[in-house]
């Protein structure tokens, strides 16, 4: 279905919008041109620069849902990191904790008090019994990867067209034209990835149990639900079929709740009753400092004791330095223990649908053939008026044209959103109130848009 937005306005309001962004932010325009010598693309991280914005907008101090800038605009922030402040920034028992910890010491390759007590709230939590930690996501899933095809003995795995785990070689493989190819965009990758990895569209029992059949998969990796792509819900059912393809095939269930971390306080897979083989979780576990865990079954516990006691001696090509340090272990215990709490998520899971009520109820007004997507604490519109079921139906439905000009639209008006696709998140300290001053405010820029 076209959606009604004339496209000369929207050429229009993208410029106007523009202009009023380089007009409102000089010292970041500054910082900009200053870091261009010395910084990659002018920034920490060369994707900063992916924002839609004509150059990056420099942070000043965050604290709960807001941030502000460096030239003193205060920004009402439905991003949270996307995913890593998703309980709020500097949420305040990590930030006492932090403060506490400041002089005693930072990192010693030791461990500290702290790891027994959390790895049994991780257990707690999410129903796996033993549990590991990394410093990213993407650190995550690649030791479970790793893991998957030792104790396995098998070498290719399994994912999802349009999925992402961070930026884990393995994974960077999509569908086209039915065969598997490399990720538009891939940098310097020299290896075939196809030749071990298997990728099948979201949604397909299927073609899962034909690319397990021949049982050489070491795992499937997945998200509950597809959150990178543009969001996309598992039909009824399918997660299940999945855990009972691989459990007939001997293979691993990998599930990635970095993202569906939103869904409720035992993620996704607590909510469904499903137990995979392994759960990795990074972004908002420390409170937006960096950490990541990885959890396994007993049975996968057991055989990977048994694995480390026959192994040749020398590096197992898992584990960094920094990781599992004295900051963020104390972190991760305070944030489990008062931050990502019951309550919390009860508030955010409520506010997130008072928010998906309100766009379903603004694009039915404006006679948008939009859709709306709540996943607790997370919500997104897509420009199509059926929920996507795959990935190639979620990138179907982008349009980065309208996108860009609707982000710089509520950016100028200070808020942000997540970008690369219409994603926001609710924290405990996001009100109805917040939620009406977005949709109040999409609303505005949508009306000078239609035909």
């Amino acid at each position: 279905m076209q959606t009604p937005i004339d496209r000369t306005r929207l050429e229009s309001l993208a410029h106007q919008e523009t202009e009023r962004f380089i007009s409102a932010n000089p010292t970041s325009r500054q910082l900009a041109q200053a870091a261009r010598p010395h910084l990659l693309s002018g920034v920490p991280m060369h994707w900063m620069t992916d924002w839609g914005t004509p150059f990056p907008l420099f942070v000043d101090h965050a604290r709960g849902v807001h941030f502000t800038d460096v030239d003193g605009h205060r920004y009402l922030d439905f991003c949270l990191g996307d995913t890593g402040a998703m309980f709020g920034h500097s949420p305040g028992p990590v930030a006492a904790l932090v403060r506490e910890l400041a002089e005693r010491g930072y990192t010693t390759m030791l461990p500290t008090g702290n790891a027994a007590r959390v790895g049994a709230l991780l257990a707690e939590r999410f129903g796996l019994p033993v549990w590991q930690f990394t410093t990213t996501a993407t650190d995550a899933n690649r030791s479970v990867l790793r893991w998957a095809r030792a104790l396995s003995g098998r070498s290719r795995i399994l994912v999802f067209d349009g999925c992402y785990h961070g930026t884990v070689d393995d994974t960077f493989v999509r569908l086209t034209d039915r065969e598997a190819r490399h990720r538009p965009g891939l940098v310097g990758q020299v290896h075939d990835l196809t030749l071990h990895t298997r990728v099948v569209p979201f949604n397909d029992l299927s073609a899962v149990e034909a690319a397990l059949a021949d049982r050489t998969v070491a795992c499937v990796i997945t998200e509950p639900a597809l959150t990178n792509i543009g969001m996309v819900l598992p039909d009824p059912g399918f997660i299940e079929g999945v855990r009972a393809l691989t459990c007939e095939t001997g293979t691993y269930l990998v599930l990635d709740e970095t993202h569906t971390i939103s869904a409720g306080y035992h993620g996704w897979s607590g909510a469904l009753g499903v137990v995979p083989d392994f759960l990795t979780l990074g972004k908002p576990v420390a409170g937006g400092l960096p950490a990541a865990v990885y959890g396994m079954s007993r049975e996968v516990a057991k055989a990977a004791e048994a694995y480390l006691a026959t192994k040749e001696t020398g590096h197992s090509g898992m584990g960094t330095t920094l990781s599992a340090n004295m900051f963020t272990m104390a972190a991760i215990r305070a944030n489990l223990e008062q931050v990502m709490t019951r309550d919390a998520y009860w508030h955010m899971t409520a506010t997130a649908a008072y928010l998906a009520e309100r766009l379903e109820a603004l694009f039915a007004r404006l006679a948008l053939p939009w859709c709306v997507t709540q996943i607790g604490a997370r919500c997104e519109f897509q420009y199509c008026p059926v929920r996507p079921r795959t990935g190639v139906e979620a990138e179907a439905a982008m349009d980065d044209t309208l996108e860009g000009a609707l982000h710089l639209y509520l950016l100028n008006r200070g808020i942000l959103i997540t970008p690369f696709h219409n994603m926001t998140l609710c924290c405990p300290e996001t009100t109805h109130a917040h939620v009406d001053t977005l949709v109040d405010t999409l609303a505005e820029a949508l009306e000078g848009l239609i035909a």
